[in-house]
């Protein structure tokens, strides 16, 4: 270089351009990450909510069963639970079914009740139940009900799975 000339040299611009391309990088993978957990927590969340809202129902409608069913169901029936209101004298039945979701090997748990075999209404209690019997799966002995349900959500590196069990007696007998 002539003396009092300005501007940088060769070196110091393939210095910089390094520098800047670090750094880059290292803020394209921390935004990665971050969208990556984000997404997996959101997976986990969403399994953990459709657990306990089956836990929910199941427990309120099991507290007053008087009778329980979880053996030699057709499918898709899960599992029947009855009842007579005691203030009203409503014959109360809710049979509870998984059934298939599309384009998923998962299954929805409905829940359907009926009041003296009249009308029936159907709510949606839990989506992405797997419907593997060991991971789902219900059992009525000696007067206390085992539910064990498991939810997974998302695929590949961002499933996340959540797995309850509930022992539940029914205040009836």
């Amino acid at each position: 270089m002539k003396l009092g000339e300005k501007g940088y040299t060769y070196i110091e611009l393939i210095v910089g351009i390094t520098i800047a391309a670090l750094v880059v990088a290292a803020a394209s993978m921390a935004i990665f990450q971050v969208l990556k957990n984000s997404q997996n927590n959101s997976n986990h969340m969403t399994a953990v909510r459709q657990v306990q809202n089956a836990g929910y129902w199941i427990s309120r409608d099991a507290q007053m069963a008087q009778s329980v069913t979880t053996d030699n169901l057709t499918s898709p029936d899960f599992l029947v639970i009855s009842w007579t209101d005691g203030n009203s004298g409503d014959e109360c039945q809710v049979v509870y079914t998984l059934e298939d979701m599309p384009e998923s090997g998962f299954k929805t748990l409905m829940r359907n009740q009926s009041i003296n075999g009249g009308e029936n209404s159907t709510m949606l209690v839990a989506q992405h139940v797997d419907p593997d019997s060991e991971k789902t799966k219900c059992e009525f002995t000696s007067g206390t009900l085992s539910l064990t349900i498991t939810a997974t959500v998302g695929n590949g590196s961002s499933m996340e799975s959540e797995s309850r069990t509930y022992q539940l007696v029914p205040r009836s007998s």
